[in-house]
């Protein structure tokens, strides 16, 4: 592409690219697309955005084009590489100057120049930093801002890569240039705080965005520049100078008004600093122990004493917490149990934090982390009245709430506590002490502390197990408050209750759970909103613990089902309704069966929660966990559901409709639960499996769930379903074993190997075509142990449940072998007896050995050859099977099943599924458990006996290891 000739034509290409007509766009588009691999098309595109008399989204347009091309076509190795000639005339061309006009523009300039950078400099672009430092020098502010914007996303970029030597490059170029660096941040950094002083705000601000610069360049070269940066006096002498820097801009942050234009940039600068101090501590813990005590002063001094009243931010006071905590639980400073395998540093650390943190540090600190910054705000106490929802959730951990400053106080709070419990627990008992009694309605304060350090009661219940009597104060004053039905009460109503939702798991006496449940269900009818939400939440807390007890809970069960259920109804934010509908879906599972009666309500209105939640997907979600526990629930009954039900799944497990993307797993588990407790089968449950296809190809972590539904759906109606669906089953089965792991093909055979034993002649039949390649893999000796347990598993199941299949599939491998069909079922035999050991499951070693045995009596030269090792595999077995009856002293079987019995169960134990009763009746007809594998092996010898003659048959048996012989007539004494 010639530069001069084709610069119109892009030009014209591109003005039409950014027309809002799709009619001009497309084509557009598409010639733009054929030219990015023409050589010449990025010169041009450089040639158009350093245009600047050109239209600002056609040069913006352009830029982005280069950059594209950057990523697909820069490398050596890429298809349709740029020439190395014209990569070295575009390098040169991007920092010819440095007066974009456009900040948006400018932006994207640098960073492309720093994607260039990454694959070139400094091997192939050498000049690029001596270009840059100089152009950060002269006095023209638009280059000079415009460089140092260049030099801060190279710098990044550089900074960014991993490999070895890309690291060594970097600290070479980061010793080379890091006084300049440190010198131009000084100078900008002096310059702003000049003019601010001289209200000279315009040039201030100016200054103030070529310091922020600079000191992003210097953040990505002190952190990652260098391999001990303690050693460096200029990076030490920088780190010290932070703290200095970080006391003038505070200063300059309480003296400009709120209306100042540069108060937004220096909020970015002041936290910028506190990054330096976090990043190079979270990658140099040791470097920066020299630190640890100027930090702690800092920090502790703006957050937790006067000296930052006035001057703080909330995300700088997050920082500063952050600072703290991080130097607390940082592992490099915490010395071993035996402090003699500490390591020196780590003892210094240690010594500098002990010597900071004295009592009355502490104890100031903790008392003002409840006292002050546990308090609810005016701003959240007006969210409570005006959005009690959207208060609740947040609370609770909503998205915001995770980037506010409560989360980053309570979670300080924890760190301080964990580490320094004896110190802070008396102090935190204190202040419990100090609240106890009658508390004034009119005391809003009170009220406020009072929820303060309930919370911190809450969130530090582990560490008071031993010194808080839980169980005492819930009888004795916590119950109390929860029943004051003052309206200014609920903050302290809300917070007990979640309180004990905190202490439920830690320290909450099993005998006082019915008072619990009774208070729960006096606050699920409470006025306020956000207390019947908490309520709720404190409630799942307390089913899902271990030491719940379904009788104690079971007087209260309908009331309480109730009540959430009107909860659910009441509250409009999905997110609410999904953390409601997860306490609903915690009860159903706790109580199981007991559900049954409280229901009615609740099913009915899914329907309608279902379509108002179309374009809420996460709610979705939670009905489907919902669904899952309610057909868990109601068994058998839940077959009411399938008008509403099976669209669900049908909807949920459709990967051609986009919400699979997020309702497919939970969808699965839906669709195999609804099979399991499904009495019998519906032309509408059958007609879901047409999703499966889709399913199987995807591969996905979610194919062992779909092997269970096949399962499910062989178990419930083998005829019907294998008539339907087996030979479309099969088509898919093959592909994927084409593909799939070891252990893929294992759940795969398994899943055939279910369908034999269920429907032999039918599953034999369908599966033919798999079968080949499992007969092939055993004659060829497969070396994986549990991938042959499982072929030997398929085989023993078509020998001995369909053995005139077994005879066709022997001819057809016979053919394929060119072998005798005598002479290569001799060597399945003598394989099987040989790689016995590979199966370990008793059930697939009984089937083995009746398998083996059920192709005697025969004349057979070649069985009667391998008659010793399948005599071995059966002792064998019987030795697996066989258990001794105390009471008679004789052998038995004890993998027979002789009549179906309902088990009777404990409270703890899930009541059998209708699956679980249809496995037990087809155990019933399986040989493995309806066949005395004792009797077999006697009635076939017998057979044998019969068919050859005593001397014959005894001339055979003496092919048998004596010792085998003597083992085997003991288990068949008294036959």
């Amino acid at each position: 592409m010639d530069i001069h000739s084709a610069s119109s034509v892009v030009l014209q290409a591109l003005t039409q690219a950014t027309s809002q007509d799709t009619a001009v766009l497309k084509p557009a588009e598409e010639q733009l697309k054929q030219w990015e691999t023409q050589p010449g098309f990025y010169s041009v595109l450089l040639n158009i955005f350093n245009n600047h008399l050109l239209d600002v989204n056609v040069r913006w347009l352009a830029v982005l084009y280069f950059k594209n091309g950057i990523d697909r076509y820069w490398r050596r190795v890429a298809p349709h590489a740029l020439s190395e000639e014209e990569k070295s005339s575009l390098r040169a061309g991007l920092i010819t100057n440095f007066n974009e006009p456009v900040n948006q523009i400018a932006t994207q300039i640098a960073v492309l120049i720093a994607k260039v950078a990454r694959l070139d400099c400094p091997r192939q672009w050498p000049e690029l930093i001596p270009v840059l430092l100089e152009s950060v020098k002269v006095q023209d502010c638009l280059q000079q801002h415009r460089a140092l914007l260049t030099f801060y996303h190279v710098t990044k970029t550089l900074a960014s890569k991993r490999l070895a030597a890309d690291k060594r490059l970097f600290q070479d170029l980061a010793s080379g240039i890091y006084s300049f660096a440190c010198s131009l941040w000084n100078h900008h950094t002096d310059t702003f705080l000049q003019q601010i002083c001289t209200r000279d705000e315009a040039a201030a601000m100016s200054s103030l965005e070529r310091t922020l610069l600079s000191l992003k360049v210097l953040r990505k070269l002190t952190v990652h520049g260098f391999v001990e940066p303690h050693r460096n006096m200029e990076v030490m002498g920088f780190l010290n100078a932070v703290f200095e820097r970080l006391k003038q801009f505070l200063e300059c942050f309480r003296q400009v008004g709120p209306d100042s234009m540069c108060r937004e940039k220096l909020e970015k600068t002041i936290i910028l600093y506190t990054k330096v101090l976090l990043d190079f501590l979270e990658c140099h813990p040791v470097p920066f122990i020299p630190l640890i005590q100027r930090s702690l002063e800092f920090a502790v001094s703006y957050v937790f004493t006067e000296a930052g009243e006035g001057i703080t931010f909330e995300r700088f006071i997050v920082q500063c917490m952050n600072l703290i905590k991080m130097i607390v639980k940082n592992d490099a400073y915490r010395p071993a149990k035996n402090i003699e395998d500490s390591k020196p540093e780590t003892l210094e650390a240690h010594k500098i934090k002990t010597a900071f943190f004295t009592y009355p540090t502490l104890t100031e600190i903790g008392r003002r982390l409840v006292s002050h910054f546990f308090l609810l705000t005016e701003e959240e106490l007006a969210m409570w009245e005006e959005d009690p929802e959207s208060f609740a959730v947040e609370e609770t951990g909503g998205d915001s709430w995770k980037y506010s400053l409560r989360p980053c106080t309570e979670v300080l709070f924890l760190d301080i506590f964990h580490n320094y419990s004896q110190t802070l627990t008396p102090v935190l008992l204190e202040m419990v002490q100090n609240l106890q009694g009658p508390t004034d309605m009119e005391d809003s304060v009170r009220l406020l502390i009072k929820d303060a350090v309930y919370n911190a009661v809450g969130l530090a219940a582990y560490e008071l197990f031993d010194s808080v009597e839980f169980d005492q104060w819930f009888k004795n004053q916590l119950l109390a408050e929860l029943q004051v039905r003052h309206h200014r009460y609920k903050l302290i109503r809300r917070r007990v209750i979640w309180l004990v939702g905190q202490w439920i798991s830690v320290k909450f006496k099993s005998e006082l759970r019915p008072l619990l449940y009774e208070a729960i269900l006096n606050l699920m009818q409470d006025p306020d909103l956000v207390v019947r939400i908490e309520t709720a939440t404190t409630l799942k807390l307390t089913v899902d613990d271990f030491e719940f007890r379904t009788d104690q809970f079971l007087p209260y069960l309908e009331s309480i089902f109730s009540l959430l259920f009107q909860l659910l109804q009441q509250v409009t934010e999905c997110d609410t309704k999904m953390q409601v509908l997860h306490v609903i879906s915690c009860v159903i599972e706790r109580v199981s069966m007991q559900i049954r009666p409280y229901v009615g309500c609740l099913v009915q209105y899914l329907p309608l929660l279902w379509k108002q939640s179309e374009e809420h997907n996460m709610l979705r979600c939670a009905i489907l966990t919902t669904l899952v526990h309610l057909v868990q629930g109601l068994g058998a009954e839940s077959m009411n559901l399938y008008p509403f039900l099976l669209p669900v799944i049908q909807l949920s497990t459709d990967v051609s409709q986009p919400p699979h993307v997020y309702l497919l797993e939970d969808g699965l588990e839906l669709w195999l639960v609804t099979l399991e407790n499904s009495p019998s089968i519906t032309p509408e449950l059958l007609r879901i499996f047409q999703n499966m296809s889709a399913l199987l190809e995807l591969s996905s972590e979610n194919l062992k769930t779909c092997f269970q539904i096949i399962n499910a759906y062989t178990y419930l109606s083998p005829t019907d379903f294998l008539q339907t669906w087996g030979e479309g089953l099969c088509r898919s089965f093959c592909e994927l074993v084409k593909d799939i792991t070891n252990e893929g093909q294992v759940q795969v055979l398994k899943v055939v190997e279910i369908t034999i034993k269920v429907s032999p002649v039918l599953g034999a039949h369908l599966f033919q075509p798999l079968l080949p390649s499992v007969f092939r893999a055993v004659i060829d000796g497969e070396r994986y142990p549990v991938v042959m347990s499982t072929y030997l598993g398929v085989l023993g199941r078509v020998l001995l449940q369909n053995s005139s299949f077994f005879s066709s599939l022997l001819t057809q491998m016979a053919i394929e072998f060119n072998q005798e069909m005598d002479q290569l079922l001799g060597s399945l035999i003598e394989m099987w007896v040989d790689r016995m050991d590979n199966i370990t499951q008793p059930e697939r070693r009984k089937l083995s050995s009746l398998a083996l045995l059920s192709l005697l009596p025969s004349d057979n030269s070649v069985i009667q050859d391998k008659f010793c090792g399948i005599i071995n595999v059966c002792v064998e077995a019987l030795h697996d099977v066989m258990t001794e009856d105390p009471e008679t002293g004789t052998h038995k079987d004890c993998m027979l099943m002789t009549h179906f019995e309902e088990q009777k169960l404990t409270e703890d134990e899930e009541p059998p599924t209708e699956q679980d009763k249809r496995k037990k009746r087809l155990a019933l007809q399986d040989p493995v458990h309806s066949v005395s594998l004792q009797q077999f092996v006697y009635e076939k010898l017998k057979a044998q006996q019969l068919l050859m003659g005593d001397q014959s048959f005894q001339a055979l048996m003496e092919t048998v290891d004596t010792e085998i012989v003597r083992q085997l007539q003991e288990f068949l004494q008294g036959l």
